[in-house]
């Protein structure tokens, strides 16, 4: 690649494809394979990224709201596409573009079949989600029999997949409860089963559970954050490369002397001469103000330096005294090194918080490294 001139996300095909090769390749062949691409592909970009997961193979996408799946839609994309948290109001458009809702209450089952029969659909897809420890989202237990008896009284709907999420599967210190979860699923989706008269397409494992649960396979496996080149776990991510590579470059340098201070609130004082280099990106950009003031770091020509002062939001000051560089000199915020987990890690966060905080107004340029 070029040397960036300002400030860029770069987004590798190339491994985009490996992470799903790979992943693809610890399950069995006839293992469907759900992409997950909301929060604009995780901070990338869902349109790029879902075009070729297409090319890749794979069977499903998932997104969080139904506008999401409608970008996809608009441009060209045919795949199904399931929308994990619709909300009442989006009916019409998840049925207009052809999105599938997950339901999740005995009170969106039901709104959902009305809208369904008010406009004349027959056995429009539906996903079924159950609450099996996450107590998040999700139908319970107790609710098959009402889910069978209110769907055997319609022709307006079926149920196209039940599933449910998995919460700490990544830690397996956690493995019992998980062991539980998954127990209760496949109980639960033995009795769905039974009572609807066929079989929807099973699924609970994400990208961690892929890795650490392969025993619970089911119909399909839904992976986000393996696509982009992170796992929960060291020897995962050894396995992934990391999709997005955010670059800057350096604006101005300045020389702080002694007493001096830099940035808002004079947050940082020079107790010797201090080399610094200001960066095009801040707060408005995603770099949290929980960086800054010596927590979390950048690399230029392959050094890591120090943010210092307070994070602005167009702007950062990094401390530059151990190297050579020079304006417009090529910065990396994240990618390889640092990863973004171990940006994140510095304030005490996860790779999935920084990279869907990049901010849309950052160039994105695709490459195939």
């Amino acid at each position: 690649m070029p040397k960036a001139t300002e400030t860029t996300l770069e987004i590798d095909l190339n491994a985009l494809g490996h992470n799903y090769l790979y992943l693809s390749s610890i399950i069995k062949p006839e293992t469907k394979v759900l992409a997950v691409v909301k929060a604009f592909g995780y901070g990338s970009d869902a349109i790029i990224v879902a075009k070729e997961l297409i090319t890749l193979g794979a069977d499903y996408f998932a997104v969080a709201y139904a506008s999401e799946g409608e970008a996809l839609r608009d441009a060209g994309i045919e795949t199904p596409i399931l929308v994990l948290h619709p909300l009442p109001a989006n009916f019409s458009l998840v049925l207009n573009r052809c999105l599938e809702p997950s339901i999740y209450s005995r009170k969106m089952l039901l709104e959902f079949i009305a809208f369904a029969e008010d406009q004349k659909q027959r056995n429009y897809p539906i996903h079924l989600k159950f609450n099996t420890g996450l107590n998040r989202l999700g139908f319970g237990k107790g609710d098959v029999s009402f889910i069978s008896e209110t769907l055997s009284k319609t022709e307006s709907v079926k149920v196209k997949s039940a599933f449910s999420h998995l919460a700490a599967s990544e830690d397996l210190s956690e493995e019992n409860f998980t062991r539980t979860q998954l127990d209760s699923f496949r109980s639960i989706s033995k009795e769905l089963s039974e009572k609807l008269g066929y079989s929807p397409i099973l699924h609970t494992l994400n990208t961690s559970g892929i890795i650490n649960y392969p025993d619970a396979e089911l119909d399909m496996v839904r992976t986000g954050i393996g696509l982009y080149g992170f796992g929960n776990d060291p020897q995962e991510n050894k396995q992934l490369k990391p999709v997005a590579t955010l670059k800057t470059v350096i604006s101005q340098i300045h020389y702080i002397q002694p007493g001096e201070t830099v940035g808002y609130n004079r947050a940082f004082e020079a107790s010797q001469i201090t080399k610094t280099a200001t960066l095009p990106i801040g707060h408005a950009d995603g770099i949290s103000r929980s960086y800054g003031n010596e927590i979390g770091w950048v690399t230029i020509r392959d050094q890591k330096v120090p943010i210092i002062g307070n994070v602005c939001m167009d702007m950062i000051m990094v401390d530059i005294s151990s190297i050579e560089c020079n304006e417009g000199d090529e910065v990396v915020i994240f990618g390889d090194n640092p990863t973004a987990k171990d940006l994140s890690s510095s304030i005490g966060s996860i790779p999935y918080e920084l990279l869907t905080a990049i901010s849309p107004r950052i160039k994105r340029v695709i490459c195939r490294k």
